[in-house]
C-alpha cells in the first residue's frame, strides 16, 4: 500500500472524492461554499438521521464521487488529530485505487497545523511489512491538498517525514525474521546511516574483547553470528555541548539460551531487539530533521542462542565496568547486554541523560500490559520530562519504584552480583535495579521496559498488527520540548 499526498495550487475538481471538515456538531452551514446545491441539501438530510457520536461521515453521491466529512471537535489534542487520521485512513483503505482531494479551506479553528497531524496519523496508521510476500497489492491512495488556510509549512512537513521515516525504519527493523536481520547484518545496515548525517562507530568482537565486555560477549557466543556494539552520533550544535544519550538492546533472536524459552510464541523472539530499533530510529529522526542537539545512540547486538560454546547457568563473567556478575539465568541476558552499554555510553560520552529501552521483561506485561512502558529512573526531573512527553503523542509511560532494599534480591553469594532475582516477584524492578548499578557516576539515567509496547497483535490508534515502532515519537518530543 502506498500513500501519496501532494499539495496542489489549481482549483480543485468538483467531480472528485472530497474530504471536507465540520464542527463537532456537524454544522455545515458554516462550510456550505464547498457544496453544490444539491450536495448540500442531500447531505443535510442524511445527517438529520445520522448519529452525530461519529467522527467521520462519507456519503456516497454518485459512481464516481463520495464526500467525507470529518468532525473537528473542541480542544483536540495533537495525538487526538493524529489518531482522526489515522481513523479516516482506516475507513478509505478498502483493498483498491482511491484519490481524495482534501479541502484545507474547510478547516475551521485555532489549531495549529492541524492538517499536520491529521495527515501525520494517516500515514503512520498506513504501514504495512510485506517485503516478503510475492504477490503485492499495488494499491495507491492519493491525496491532492488544495487551500491557501490551514496548509502545513514546507519545515513541519519536513518534521513529519523524518518522524515518520524515523519510526518506519524502527518497525522495518523489528519485522525483519531472525535469519535476515541477525547481528551481522544488523551491524552492516546501520553503517548505511551515514547517509543521513550520523557518525557510526562498529565495535567488533575482537575490540569488546580489549574493552572488557564480557558481560555483552557472553549473552552471543553461543552463536555463530558476531556480537557488535555500535555507537551513531548526531552532531547538531557543533559544539562540545554534552550530548544526550539512548541506549537500545539488540538481542536479534532469543532462545533463552540453556534457560531455554518454551515452543509457543518463541517465534516472536525476533522482536527482542526492539528497544535498539527506537533507539536507531529516533538518531535517524533527528538527523533527518537535523535537530539542533548533540545526541548518541549505543545499541548492543547479539543473538541468544544454544550450542555447545553457549554461556551456561553458573558462569561467571566480568562486565566493563569491572564488576563481576553470576549468571543464574541465561534467558535474563538483555540486561547483561545493557550493563556493559550503559557504562561504556556514560564513560566514553559522559552524556547529559542516559535513557535505556529494552524489552526486557514478561513481569512489565503483567504489571501494564499494552497500554504503558514501564518507567525506572534516578532522576526526578528526567522522570517527569519522559511521562509528559509520553502523554503527548499518547506513548505512555508509568513510573515504577526503584529502592535499594530491592539490592538484596541481587546480590550473589559467587560474585558482585546476579542476573536474576531466585527469590522471586518485583521482576520488571529488580531488573532495573540490576541495571542502576551499572551507572556509576550517576548520571541522570531512566529505563524504559517496552516489552509491552514494542510489538502488538491487536493493532493501535496509529498502528497495524505487527512492529510499533513505540519509543521514537515519545523520544524525539522530549527532545524537542526540553533540550532544543
Amino acid at each position: 500500500m502506498s500513500v501519496r499526498i501532494k499539495y496542489k495550487k489549481t482549483a480543485y475538481s468538483n467531480s472528485a472524492n472530497t474530504v471536507l471538515f465540520s464542527n463537532e456538531k456537524f454544522d455545515i452551514k458554516l462550510i456550505r461554499k464547498f457544496f453544490s446545491t444539491t450536495e448540500y441539501s442531500y447531505v443535510r438530510d442524511l445527517l438529520k438521521t445520522s448519529d452525530l457520536k461519529k467522527n467521520i461521515f462519507i456519503f456516497k453521491l454518485s459512481s464516481k464521487k463520495k464526500i467525507a466529512l470529518i468532525s473537528i471537535k473542541n480542544n483536540l489534542k495533537s495525538y487526538e488529530i493524529e489518531n482522526l487520521g489515522a481513523e479516516f485512513y482506516g475507513r478509505i483503505n478498502q483493498g483498491r485505487n482511491v484519490e481524495y482531494n482534501i479541502l484545507s479551506d474547510s478547516i475551521n479553528g485555532n489549531y495549529k497545523n492541524f492538517l499536520g497531524y491529521f495527515l501525520h496519523g494517516l500515514r503512520l496508521k498506513s504501514y504495512e511489512f510485506n517485503k516478503y510476500k510475492t504477490k503485492k497489492d499495488n494499491i495507491s491512495i492519493n491525496f491532492n491538498i488544495f487551500g491557501n488556510k490551514n496548509i502545513t509549512s514546507q519545515q513541519d512537513q519536513l518534521k513529519f517525514q523524518a518522524l515518520e521515516n524515523g519510526t518506519f525504519y524502527a518497525r522495518d527493523l523489528v519485522s525483519e525474521p531472525g535469519n535476515v536481520l541477525h547481528p551481522d547484518e544488523y551491524a552492516k545496515r546501520l553503517v548505511a546511516l551515514k547517509k543521513d548525517g550520523l557518525k557510526v562507530s562498529i565495535y567488533d568482537e575482537k575490540k569488546l574483547k580489549k574493552l572488557g565486555m564480557h558481560a555483552l560477549l557472553g549473552v552471543g557466543q553461543g552463536s555463530i553470528r558476531g556480537s557488535y556494539l555500535v555507537t551513531l552520533e548526531w552532531n547538531g550544535l557543533k559544539n562540545n555541548s554534552k550530548p544526550l544519550a539512548f541506549v537500545g538492546k539488540g538481542v536479534c533472536f532469543d532462545t533463552g539460551g540453556y534457560s531455554l524459552k518454551p515452543a509457543k510464541f518463541m517465534e516472536d523472539m525476533t522482536y527482542d531487539m526492539a528497544g535498539s530499533a527506537t533507539v536507531v530510529g529516533l538518531m535517524k529522526s533527528l538527523a533527518l530533521r537535523k535537530a539542533k542537539i548533540n545526541a548518541v545512540g549505543v545499541v548492543g547486538l547479539v543473538e541468544n542462542m544454544v550450542s555447545g560454546n553457549a554461556q551456561r547457568p553458573g558462569d561467571i563473567v566480568k562486565s566493563y565496568s569491572g564488576k563481576t556478575i553470576e549468571i543464574l539465568n541465561t534467558d535474563a541476558e538483555g540486561r547483561l547486554v545493557l550493563a556493559d552499554a550503559l557504562t561504556y555510553t556514560e564513560k566514553k560520552f559522559k552524556p547529559k541523560f542516559i535513557i535505556d529501552l529494552a524489552t526486557l521483561t514478561g513481569a512489565i506485561i503483567v504489571c501494564l500490559g499494552s497500554e504503558y512502558a514501564g518507567l525506572f529512573s534516578n532522576d526526578d526531573n528526567l522522570s517527569k520530562q519522559i511521562y509528559k512527553a509520553g502523554e503527548k503523542v499518547e506513548e505512555k509511560v508509568w513510573r515504577m519504584p526503584l529502592h535499594k532494599n530491592y539490592d538484596k534480591l541481587m546480590n550473589s553469594k559467587n560474585a558482585d552480583v546476579q542476573n536474576i532475582n531466585y527469590v522471586g516477584g518485583a521482576g520488571s524492578t529488580t531488573a532495573a535495579q540490576f541495571l542502576q548499578r551499572f551507572i556509576l557516576n550517576k548520571t541522570p539515567w531512566a529505563h524504559l521496559d517496552i516489552a509491552g509496547m514494542a510489538f502488538s497483535k491487536y493493532g493501535g490508534a496509529l498502528n497495524s498488527r505487527g512492529a510499533t515502532g513505540f519509543g521514537v515519537r515519545l523520544l524525539n518530543k522530549l527532545v524537542e520540548d526540553n533540550y532544543e
